[in-house]
């Protein structure tokens, strides 16, 4: 078994014993796997461990790993890192999500880009919860008019939402920041039909999104190792 088959298999164990623990099923909870950085061989490696959904940051270097591994449709592309305007067409033609969604003109975009043969482009709306400068997306009170702007738009499907919260190594303050995910993601429930991902948990805070309802937790280092950005020099 390679590194990344036995990676893999402890991640999914962690998402097990945190979905015991608060009393949901692991099956509820989908891996998100972060290959950003990290070469075709390496999403090779964890297809063959049964992973199927894979998340990128960068736009060119996702579609060259999208192009590389097209002998397997089965593969799930996830966009999640920010996105520029002039960017946005090699998103709709390439992947399956968008998780980064924060304003009506990129939405629009990727609608008109969308093409027809393709399913509609799953997206979630990005929340800034955590209010940092440095972070992408919308503060909560502006989710529910971006939501009905994307909802009238017909290559799009709006999954629900997304975050990135301020790094915290507190338990009990992590939790809270996920519920009030947690909180905006079901009151989205209410508004639309077919709401059903919160994009919420990474490696050092995925219990505590999984205790509050993250249904996809995007785990890259734990997976893959650590990153080498020396060598990735396309945004």
């Amino acid at each position: 078994m390679t590194s990344i088959q036995q990676n893999l298999q402890q991640v999914r164990q962690r998402i097990a014993a945190a979905a015991a623990r608060c009393g949901r099923a692991p099956e509820e909870i989908t891996l998100l796997a972060v290959s950003k950085t990290k070469p075709a061989s390496a999403v090779e490696e964890a297809f063959a461990a049964g992973q199927i959904a894979f998340g990128e940051n960068y736009v060119q270097e996702g579609v060259e790993k999208v192009q590389a591994l097209a002998a397997h449709p089965e593969l799930e592309w996830h966009f999640i890192g920010p996105l520029q305007s002039n960017k946005s067409r090699l998103v709709a033609e390439n992947f399956a999500w968008c998780h980064t969604i924060d304003r009506q003109r990129i939405a629009q975009r990727l609608n008109d880009q969308r093409p027809a043969s393709l399913p509609p482009l799953n997206v979630l709306i990005q929340v800034n919860i955590s209010d940092e400068n440095s972070k992408s997306g919308i503060m909560l009170e502006a989710v529910s008019g971006l939501a009905e702007q994307i909802a009238a738009l017909p290559q799009l499907r709006l999954r629900g939402l997304m975050a990135i919260p301020a790094a915290e190594s507190d338990y009990q303050r992590q939790l809270a920041v996920c519920q009030q995910m947690a909180e905006a993601f079901w009151q989205l429930q209410q508004q639309f039909a077919g709401i059903d991902t919160l994009s919420l948990g990474m490696s050092d805070d995925m219990e505590a999104a999984i205790a509050a309802g993250s249904t996809m937790v995007r785990i890259g280092t734990a997976i893959f190792g650590a990153r080498d950005y020396a060598h990735n020099s396309q945004q």
